[in-house]
């Protein structure tokens, strides 16, 4: 008798489906200011930041669970630093993205006797695996378990000095008028409400860099907690389970630019002002 085969674990799916519980529980942890540990990004366990949609989970499962450290970690990492994940403690899952390549040749892949075609082909495929939190294991370092920076306090409708000087080193021109908030693609202008209409400076930067990144063509969401918004998500996500990643994704690109078009304008100035 043939044994049963377990199915294939869905990544994709099963990251999905969390999101979607998260959501319908009416909670957008994206928009806490929200510290852990020192970190506002979940960390590898060498330090590194997650990136994408796993950026995104970890994010959540953070808010959601309470975990005060940043740093996430698989079960044999932790036993390699001689820790132990608590008995029940549910683990999180995340993907990877990669790559192999293969000879058109190889293993008869090519159409007939005759073709013996040297070209590679670029097999690209995703690939899951299952964290822990620090603040599920057991035994690890102090340095697992950082104090959280105190979120500074800054006046309402004040600039914060070194978002500013990030946003104003991208040098996308940006008009400060009215009371909306768009990309106007004629003119390749950003136009912006004034920080004087947030009620929380960084809200204010917030949605300048959702409409900076939809001048590299990006689609800007208006990130409101209110029924229409979440209603609409859920619908996209319910139809494409692969949907939060291309956005993830998106989201990443936007902001990778971004950071980089900053530190070109900052390094710019300072050739300047030498």
């Amino acid at each position: 008798m043939a044994r049963s085969r377990t199915p294939k674990l869905d990544a994709s799916e099963v990251i999905t489906n969390e999101i979607i519980r998260i959501i319908e529980r009416g909670v957008l942890p994206w928009r806490k200011p929200w510290t852990a540990g020192g970190s506002s990004r979940p960390l590898r366990v060498g330090g590194e930041p997650y990136q994408g949609v796993n950026n995104l989970l970890l994010t959540m499962r953070t808010v959601m669970a309470g975990h005060s450290s940043p740093f996430w970690m698989t079960l044999p990492q932790a036993n390699a630093l001689d820790a132990k994940v608590r008995k029940g403690e549910k683990s999180s899952v995340v993907v990877y993205y990669g790559q192999s390549r293969r000879d058109a040749g190889d293993e008869h892949d090519h159409s007939d006797g005759d073709d013996h075609s040297e070209e590679a082909r670029i097999f690209r495929f995703q690939k899951s695996y299952r964290v822990f939190n620090a603040c599920q294991i057991e035994g690890l370092p102090d340095s697992f378990y950082p104090d959280p920076e105190p979120v500074p306090e800054h006046p309402p409708s004040e600039p914060i000095p070194h978002m500013q000087a990030f946003f104003d080193a991208i040098d996308i021109t940006t008009v400060f008028t009215g009371t909306e908030a768009y990309y106007l693609p004629p003119v390749d202008k950003v136009y912006m409400p004034s920080i004087t209409r947030f009620q929380d400076p960084r809200n204010f930067y917030g949605v300048w860099s959702v409409f900076l990144g939809q001048t590299l063509g990006f689609t800007a969401h208006t990130l409101e907690m209110n029924a229409a918004y979440l209603h609409n998500w859920l619908r996209v996500l319910r139809s494409d389970k692969g949907a939060i990643f291309r956005h993830a994704a998106d989201a990443q690109r936007a902001c990778d630019y971004l950071i980089a078009r900053s530190e070109t304008g900052r390094a710019g100035r300072s050739v300047e002002a030498a």
